[in-house]
């Protein structure tokens, strides 16, 4: 099963004009975790999904989805 973590982390901060480093101060993780979260390198946890949904003050679903694979 190839299911895959999609984000919509980029649009986010793009609408609130931070950077990635704004971003990652603001939630308590390095540059480089959001980095890779946007780029779908990294999956993040459950607790960092929950800190940017609180952050952003929208659902975890908002942010992320799931996107199943049909196999």
């Amino acid at each position: 099963m190839d299911d895959q973590v999609l984000n919509n982390l980029p649009t986010f901060r793009a609408k609130h004009s931070m950077s990635q480093q704004e971003l990652a101060d603001a939630i308590g993780v390095s540059r480089k975790t959001i980095s890779t979260i946007e780029t779908r390198r990294f999956t993040p946890s459950v607790v960092i999904a929950l800190k940017l949904a609180n952050f952003f003050n929208v659902p975890v679903e908002e942010i992320f989805t799931l996107e199943v694979s049909s196999s």
